[in-house]
């Protein structure tokens, strides 16, 4: 097992309803026993292709079930949520903006990816929309010019496609894909096995 002061692994997608609600709630679990978190945006479409596989949305009969199972995850939670209009949509604008932004201030980082699910989940906004991530990182207080910019930045693009073969390599099939101490948790459900294995290093 890895040292017990690692940082928590969190892995998501923008367009996750299940990666929403973890965000809401993972940094106060972590700040509890003492760890921080590494909040790093991969694309789910990408890993589907990888793997072969197609969303829960999109596999027959789940549909009407998992919008059921958001919006009663979110009510669990206490997380406001409105299942978006068009779902699941592109994040690769607000992935890249937001490891544009973790490279030049990573609490900046943190604010705009709040501002983007919040944006998708709370208020149905199109977080697919390159002009809509802008606004978003604007309001965070972020340059959108240079934002824009950094969108493009290969280096980005490259790290972007690189974190999505290192989660793909760390056995994730879904998101939100949460690792401490080396053990992997999928979904939001699992937040209470969660704080359960940071309290007691393991179970």
């Amino acid at each position: 097992m890895n040292s017990p002061r690692n940082p928590i692994e969190f892995y998501f997608d923008f367009t996750s309803p299940y990666s929403y609600l973890a965000s809401e709630k993972i940094d106060a679990i972590a700040e509890k026993y003492g760890r921080q978190v590494q909040w790093r945006p991969v694309l789910l479409g990408a890993i589907f292709k990888a793997l072969g596989t197609v969303s829960l949305v999109k596999q027959p009969g789940m549909a009407d079930y998992s919008e059921r199972d958001f919006s009663r995850s979110a009510r669990f939670l206490d997380v406001p949520y409105v299942q978006p209009g068009s779902f699941p949509v592109s994040t690769v604008a607000a992935a890249r903006a937001y490891y544009w932004l973790h490279g030049q201030d990573c609490a900046l980082a943190r604010r705009f990816a709040h501002e983007v699910f919040r944006a998708y989940f709370a208020a149905g906004r199109d977080i697919s929309d390159a002009a809509v991530v802008l606004e978003l990182a604007t309001k965070v207080s972020a340059d959108a010019t240079a934002v824009a910019a950094g969108m493009q930045d290969a280096a980005i693009k490259e790290r972007l496609r690189v974190e999505n073969e290192t989660v793909l390599a760390l056995g994730a099939f879904g998101a939100p894909w949460i690792i401490v101490d080396g053990e992997p948790f999928w979904g939001a459900d699992r937040l209470p096995q969660v704080e359960r294995w940071l309290e007691k290093g393991g179970f």
